[in-house]
Formats: structure tokens, sequence, C-alpha cells
């Protein structure tokens, strides 16, 4: 990558101490892991919208569609305050070139999924939505976004991993060809010309043809044939258009069975090459992984092999192969 992949994170995350109680909720994998890779934005919206550490502690109530916020042991509402912090917040975020979003789970705030809403009787709902993610996931609704919690199920860290590197690699594409919105420093080269722009998109999309087809053959080809016709496409209409589909496309989860549509594909470019019992290596290795006994990283190991053993020129370049560092070893879980 040409630049930081830059993530927003809620602080305690990183163990900032801005809980209610004046403590953190650091998570090993977030501010460890993650953190050689990713350069983080803490955001914490009570302590930025100027409620204090330590504070109050708070949830939501009411209606989980429109919940509001307040104090636990004073009912002091809160929702107007904290509503406007998120509309300003949102609006600064947009100049800060994220590529996704860590929330803290079950956060009246910060919340994604689940967070307890509760009513003036009875037991609360699990259908809430923190005020600031909601605000954030409806202002940017294609972002790749996960809360803590979840990137600790293998296929979802994968899948939200995937999707940030994917689109960071889009975003370095945008700045190539000069349509980032980076303001110009010095005299920069001349922008590329719309045939140079056009090929460019045409070998973004080439190189990620069956990492998109992995998670949505469908969408793969729609993006295909936008590329295909990308000269005749306004940039302005084109390139918006590209990132919608991109984004739509890698927000669907890889499943074991598109995985081995991808890992069949592949094979078939061997066809000429490979011996009968290297075949049937691979015909016996896809079968295993699809049928939950062998992590993704096996046949893909594999192919990879192929790849280097019979120098397949087009498949070198496929991102499917590796879409995010080894060392994370996403791929290695059954």
């Amino acid at each position: 990558m040409d630049r930081p992949i830059r993530l927003g994170v809620s602080a305690c995350l990183l163990g900032h101490p801005v809980r209610y109680d004046g403590g953190h909720k650091r998570d090993a994998f977030v501010a460890d892991t993650l953190a050689a890779y990713f350069e983080f934005l803490p955001v914490c919206p009570e302590a930025e919208c100027g409620l204090g550490t330590p504070r109050p502690a708070m949830r939501l109530t009411g209606d989980p569609a429109s919940p509001r916020l307040v104090t636990i042991t004073t009912g002091i509402d809160l929702t107007g305050r904290m509503l406007a912090y998120c509309a300003r917040r949102v609006s600064e975020l947009a100049g800060e070139n994220l590529c996704g979003y860590i929330f803290k789970s079950k956060s009246p705030s910060s919340g994604m999924a689940r967070v307890k809403v509760y009513p003036e009787k009875g037991p609360p709902a699990m259908t809430g939505v923190g005020l600031f993610a909601r605000a954030f996931m409806d202002r940017f609704p294609l972002l790749p976004v996960e809360e803590e919690g979840r990137l600790h199920d293998a296929g979802l860290r994968e899948n939200f991993i995937a999707r940030v590197f994917t689109l960071a690699r889009y975003r370095d594409l945008l700045a190539e060809v000069g349509l980032d919105g980076t303001p110009p420093e010095g005299s920069p080269p001349k922008a590329p010309g719309k045939g140079l722009r056009a090929g460019r998109l045409a070998a973004f999309q080439a190189s990620h043809k069956y990492l998109l087809m992995s998670h949505s053959p469908k969408i793969a080809g729609e993006m295909g044939r936008l590329a295909a016709r990308a000269r005749a496409v306004p940039d302005a209409e084109l390139f918006p258009q590209y990132q919608r589909l991109l984004l739509s496309a890698m927000a669907l989860r890889a499943t074991p069975a598109k995985h081995a549509n991808v890992l069949q594909h592949i094979l078939g470019y061997f066809k000429k090459q490979l011996t009968p019992d290297e075949k049937a290596e691979a015909l016996e290795l896809f079968a295993e992984y699809r049928d939950g006994r062998l992590p993704l990283v096996v046949p893909v190991t594999l192919l990879s092999h192929f790849v280097r053993k019979y120098d397949a020129a087009y498949l070198k370049n496929q991102w499917y192969l590796q879409p995010h560092p080894r060392e994370l070893m996403l791929r290695n879980h059954v």
C-alpha cells in the first residue's frame, strides 16, 4: 500500500481510559495484532461530546428504532447532545480517508447491533444500535464496519479484513489516476488521460476477479462489464458506480461453496500442464475444504505452488491468492 490504511476505532478498545468508570476495554487482537497493519483513529463519543470521564452510566430507552440516551440513576436525557455531536463528528470523519471502523459492542453510543434498549416496563429489547454507530453507518453505508466481539469469529474476521484491504487498494487506484481528491503538492505530473484511467480500472478488475467471485459471482460479472466499457462512461459516473459495486460485493461473505467454485476456475488454467496425480490431489483438497475438513489455506497454497511452477502470469496478479498479509493467518481456520 502506498499510504497507511486508516481505521476508525472505539478508543477504549485501544486501552484508552475513557469508559464511564474511568477504565477501558482493551482488545488484544485490535490493539496489538491489527495495529501492526493499520493506522487507528480513536473515537469516544461520550468523552468527545463533553460528558467527562468518569461519568454516570447511560443506557438506551424507549423505541428501539429511535431510542433515547439517558443516565441510569438520574434519568437525565442526553439524546440531543449526543445526536448533535454525532452529526458533527461523522461529517469530520468523511475527510479522514477511513477504510473501515471497529466499534465497541453493546455500547449505547457505539454498539453496531444487539444493543439493549430498555422499555418503561419489562425486559430490554436486544435490537438497538448505538447512536453514534447508527449515524456513522447511515453516513457511510458500504464502508466495512465490525465490532470487536465479532472479530473473534474467524469467518467474520477474515471477511472484514479482506474488505478493508480491498478498499485500500481501490483508494490507491483513485490516487494513481488523480480522482481521490487529494490536493496536489508542488507540480505533480499531469493526471492520466481517460484511456489510461480506464485501462487501470480494467487492470484492477482483472487482478480482483477471483476475489470478487468468492464473495459475489453476480456482482463480479456486473463489475467486469462496467470495467469493459469504462472508456464510454464519464469518470464522475464510472468510478463511484464501480466503488459501490466493489463494496457491495465484498460485503457479502465468501462461503466454502463460492470458494470451491473459484478454486475450480483457477485449476482450469492448468488443465494442459498438470499431471493426473496433481489434478487428483487438488480435487481431493478442494473436496476436503468444502466439507469442512481442511482450512482454505491448504488448497490455496497448492494452487500458488502451481502458479509458480508453471509460471501462470495472469494468476500471479490475482489478489485472491493473497488478499491480506499471511501473518494474519486469516485462512487457517476450518
